[in-house]
């Protein structure tokens, strides 16, 4: 008998307007052990199709079809009772998200966060019992640094956030684990390190990986078996070696082909100065998980109209915090000048109209974009802002040709970020940052959390 059997899974969004088909008839076995990866573009139905498994999608809007089958161990999931469904997931399916910083609470400490898994599924443990099983699966993971258990999310790096993630997800000893996208905002270092440290777990506790990626070089390290779904549909399904080496279905073939062309060749610093940042230095205060400590030592470059300057990078080397020092978003030392305009002590006002010419699109589209606020309502709000006094029709005429430049579908303007896929998101952040025509496009790690047909067209 399988561990996880899916058979004939069809999946739909309910709303006011229409029925969404997000899966069609997906079948797929995963053994005990097993790495099974689920591989599509963004917006293929992928993550639907796993957190369908453990029962995670909220319904409505999501609906499964009568006849759809999921079985863990023979029980069938789809006619489960809530509370019963509870117990599937504390002791058979872990969930490893792909978006760490949304999936943790910001107001809970690293450490709580982890015992509150366990205090809801293994009431047996007491408090002490909770402590010393954090403190090792901490251990376990990675993280033996006993500063760890007390930090908040933002205190931690990327890295560490999702490791703190699957220590989460393994509380409760599951026998399938399911990891959505669980390396796409890592640096290639930090990436090798989280999946080796999922290979060790799988070897150690004969752990099944569902793993949900776009990334073909995950999939031909963690090897075992793939699927390629494209509109929800399988496109084809077997080994990893054959699925990458010898694809039979000419989508796959283009997924493996869709690698982004030759760069330009970037322009030489001549023409007119834009922005010239001049020993910008960032320290950031000691924190109870963290000494003091200087995150951007002195740093000085001049920006020319229509030039790229790449900024690289692994996690923690100070990326980010260059780019926010720039944006004026955190306490620094230096200069900064947008077209001759010192930034620095610049009043509230002035600095605002200022930020009209230098736009950002940060890393993480889903923590960047309002919940509340609908695609139109995000992209159309800095217009508003920097441009009052004009009518909605020239505000809305405005969102719907820069969401056609970015590839996205006026016709969706008025769903709401988690209605999109990752690479939809992000084109909303694009959109909201070009809308307004900037001088200086700040881009932080764009196309992360991209699959590789849409880096090619970012």
């Amino acid at each position: 008998m399988s561990l996880l059997s899916v058979k004939n899974l069809d999946l739909s969004f309910i709303t006011p307007t229409q029925k969404i088909k997000a899966v069609e008839d997906l079948c797929f076995e995963i053994e005990a052990g097993e790495t099974f990866c689920l591989i599509g573009e963004s917006g293929s139905g992928k993550s639907t199709a796993a957190l369908s498994i453990p029962r995670l999608l909220p319904s409505p809007p999501a609906e499964i079809t009568a006849g759809s089958s999921i079985r863990i161990r023979g029980q069938e999931i789809t006619r489960l009772s809530p509370r019963a469904l509870r117990q599937v997931r504390s002791k058979q399916v872990g969930v490893i998200f792909q978006e760490p910083m949304n999936s943790l609470n910001p107001l809970q400490r690293a450490g709580k966060q982890i015992a509150e898994a366990l205090l809801i599924h293994n009431r047996t443990l007491g408090r002490q019992g909770r402590i010393a099983k954090v403190r090792a699966l901490l251990a376990h993971v990675g993280l033996s640094d006993p500063r760890i258990a007390n930090a908040f999310p933002h205190q931690l790096s990327g890295g560490q956030r999702q490791r703190v993630m699957i220590a989460m997800a393994l509380a409760n000893d599951p026998d399938l684990l399911i990891a959505d996208e669980p390396t796409t905002a890592l640096d290639l270092t930090t990436q090798k390190q989280v999946l080796d440290l999922l290979k060790k777990l799988q070897l150690e506790r004969n752990l099944a990986i569902l793993l949900v990626t776009h990334d073909f070089g995950v999939v031909r390290y963690m090897g075992g078996r793939a699927l390629v779904l494209k509109q929800g549909k399988m496109i084809e399904q077997g080994s990893v070696e054959q699925v990458l080496n010898a694809p039979t279905a000419d989508y796959t073939k283009s997924l493996l082909a869709a690698e982004p062309g030759k760069p330009p060749i970037p322009k030489s610093g001549q023409g007119q100065g834009v922005l010239r940042v001049e020993g910008l230095q960032i320290f950031y205060p000691g924190t109870q998980a963290a000494e003091p400590f200087e995150a951007v030592k002195p740093v000085s470059f001049d920006l020319y109209a229509g030039q790229t300057l790449g900024v690289v990078g692994e996690s923690g080397s100070g990326k980010s915090s260059l780019a926010l020092g720039i944006l004026q978003l955190v306490a620094h030392e230096g200069k900064t000048w947008l077209e001759g305009q010192l930034l620095e002590g610049l009043a509230p006002e002035a600095l605002r109209n200022q930020r009209a010419h230098m736009q950002v699109v940060f890393q993480d589209p889903f923590a960047s974009l309002s919940p509340r606020l609908t695609a139109a309502q995000i992209i159309a709000e800095g217009l508003e802002v920097h441009n009052p006094g004009k009518t909605q029709g020239l505000y809305q005429a405005a969102v719907d040709e820069i969401m056609v430049q970015v590839q996205l579908n006026p016709a969706d303007k008025h769903r709401y970020p988690h209605e999109f896929s990752g690479g939809q998101r992000q084109r909303i952040a694009l959109a909201r940052a070009l809308i307004l025509e900037p001088k200086v496009l700040i881009l932080d790690e764009p196309t992360s959390a991209l699959d590789r047909a849409v880096r090619a067209e970012f």
